[in-house]
């Protein structure tokens, strides 16, 4: 029962990590290859992503904002260089009970196409984005952040695909700007999470957007719960319930700020971590095709209880140190995680190496994960959200 426990264990983190983007590598190239002969055979587009309409559509940018004032200036600059219509572009603020002068600097900003809503108090991000699209003039919304800065064309990418009337929300890619320390982990990580989210669009089982940078129908919103923490995963969730197709757009871009330590994602991620906890039930009851259900749980759920997992490796190796198999298998086990531990003593040194902190990075967000769950049966987080710096 010991071995099995072991052998279990592994094969759901090897899953997770290894065997489910190999399964994704294989499956979206096959369907490249079949656009490609498709496309020299009978000049289909293999890429199938729409051209940008003549007359673009009226959208409405929604942008929560809580203490941004040190990123409002360069967000509003952003603004003012977006390739879209300003006559076909209504930009809403969500000024939500900021302490700061966020307030300040968007009274200065309200006007032509620029409204804002100032809040008195704190009501947590789903509730802001709530009020934004019941003020919404228009019937396509696209969602950011404060501190998202969009390439001049990302709305034109983004909205391009609502000509198709089965397409309910379109996600964009975000890249981060990150220091020396964020590249070698958060940067490292998110290529591959970027590849993952590539390699599942061409599937059809886009999962979640980026709260920083997606699109969708007015019709397709449903209020969301004002304590949800991942909005950008229960919107698209909902989308999808109503039948609605989920996209992802690499050429659609922005860029953010990472955190500028392992320890300020480990906060967010614990954040992440409750709110995902918190939406298993509504996730549950969507009842997702059997694809997407599978991608849910290899990209997702099996991540969410992976430190049970590696838990119960070590456990099940330990008790069957006897065993020279079981022996070795737990002396590697333990390098890795005294590697982690020097990459967190270590970090500052090491920073220039590539590749070294990455067990460090993945030990961090997994116990976030582990801390997130803890949190989430004591119910001891809110809906208020804070940026990381």
């Amino acid at each position: 029962m010991v071995a099995l426990l072991f052998w279990t264990c592994f094969l759901l983190v090897a899953h997770t990590y290894l065997l489910y983007p190999l399964l994704l590598f294989a499956a979206s190239s096959a369907i490249q290859l079949r656009r490609d002969w498709q496309y020299l055979t009978r000049r289909r587009d293999r890429r199938r992503i729409p051209s940008e309409p003549l007359d673009p559509p009226e959208v409405t940018l929604i942008i929560p904002a809580f203490n941004e004032e040190r990123y409002l200036p360069a967000k509003l600059a952003n603004l003012r260089e977006m390739d879209y219509p300003k006559d076909a572009l209504d930009i809403v603020f969500v000024c939500d009970g900021s302490t700061d002068r966020t307030g300040a600097i968007l009274r200065d900003a309200e006007g032509g196409n620029i409204r804002v809503i100032h809040l008195p108090e704190r009501g947590g991000k789903a509730n802001a984005i709530n009020l934004a699209v019941a003020s919404a003039r228009h019937g396509l919304l696209v969602l950011s952040d404060a501190a998202t800065l969009f390439a001049p064309d990302a709305v034109k990418k983004l909205v391009r695909h609502f000509t198709d009337p089965r397409v309910g929300v379109m996600c964009g890619a975000l890249q981060f700007q990150a220091n020396a320390e964020s590249q070698q982990t958060e940067g490292v990580y998110w290529r591959y999470e970027s590849m993952l989210r590539l390699m599942e669009s061409r599937l059809g089982v886009t999962l979640n957007a980026s709260g920083a940078i997606y699109a969708m129908r007015r019709e397709c919103f449903v209020p969301i719960p004002t304590d949800t923490l991942v909005e950008d995963l229960v919107v698209p969730l909902g989308v999808r319930r109503r039948g609605f197709r989920v996209g992802y757009d690499p050429e659609a871009t922005a860029v953010d700020f990472a955190p500028t330590t392992v320890g300020g994602e480990f906060t967010r991620r614990v954040r992440i971590a409750t709110g995902s906890f918190r939406a298993l039930g509504e996730i549950i009851a969507a009842r997702l095709d059997p694809l997407t259900a599978f991608a849910f749980l290899s990209h997702k759920l099996l991540r969410w209880f992976l430190p049970f997992f590696l838990a119960g490796m070590l456990a099940a190796s330990a008790a069957l140190a006897a065993s020279p198999l079981y022996r070795a298998l737990l002396v590697f086990q333990l390098l890795f995680y005294a590697f982690g531990l020097a990459g967190f003593l270590f970090r500052q040194r090491l920073r220039g190496v590539r590749y070294v902190l990455v067990p460090y990075y993945l030990l961090a967000i997994h116990l976030a994960f582990l801390v997130g769950f803890v949190r989430f049966l004591i119910g001891s987080d809110t809906a208020e959200w804070r940026r990381v710096q």
